[in-house]
C-alpha cells in the first residue's frame, strides 16, 4: 500500500475553516493523516508563513498548497482532485 499523504490544514478557528476542516476530513478518509494547525499558535503561524501561506483555511498536501487554495477561498473540485487524484 503506498504511503498515505500527509494534509495539513491552516486555519484560524472560524466557522469557514471549520468548514474546510470537515471538508478534507470528509474527502481523505484513511488514505491521509490530517493534521489541524491553529494560525493563532504564533509557532503555526510562523511556520505558514514560511510555506508561503497568505489567507486561512489553506490546505498543504504533502508540504506543498494545494492549487485549490491559491487564489481566494476554496475550490471543493481541486481539493477533492488533490486529496483523490
Amino acid at each position: 500500500m503506498p504511503d498515505k499523504k500527509r494534509v495539513e490544514v491552516f486555519t484560524a478557528g472560524c466557522p469557514v475553516c471549520q468548514k474546510v476542516v470537515d471538508l478534507v476530513e470528509s474527502l481523505a478518509g484513511d488514505s491521509c493523516e490530517v493534521e489541524v494547525l491553529d494560525m493563532r499558535d504564533p509557532a503555526v503561524a510562523q511556520r505558514a508563513d514560511d510555506l508561503g501561506v497568505e489567507s486561512v483555511p489553506a490546505v498543504l498536501i504533502d508540504g506543498k498548497l494545494a492549487a485549490c487554495c491559491e487564489g481566494q477561498g476554496i475550490d471543493e473540485a481541486a481539493l477533492k482532485q488533490a486529496i483523490l487524484g
